[in-house]
């Protein structure tokens, strides 16, 4: 019932026979010159680095505002307690 029906004899390979033609020339588009002043760099430095310290100062105190959360907790927890 599921078995394959093969044909009584092999089909041939297709006849087409595969003609290269010569790949067409490869045309680069002239880019346009671009120029980076010294300024824009050092701008764009900068600015990395200040935005890199105050991502740093953020995370700083977010940890800080943490840890006084937690033993202020413990602290309230333990007046309640007496």
């Amino acid at each position: 019932m599921f078995l394959p029906k093969y044909p009584d004899s092999p089909t041939p390979p297709p006849a087409h026979t595969h003609t290269p033609t010569e790949p067409a020339p490869a045309r680069r588009s002239a880019l346009p010159a671009v120029s980076v002043s010294t300024g824009a760099v050092v701008a764009v430095l900068t600015g990395g680095v200040v935005l890199t310290a105050l991502l740093a100062a953020v995370a700083v105190s977010a940890i800080s505002v943490a840890i006084a959360a937690v033993v202020l907790r413990s602290l309230l927890r333990e007046h309640n307690r007496r």
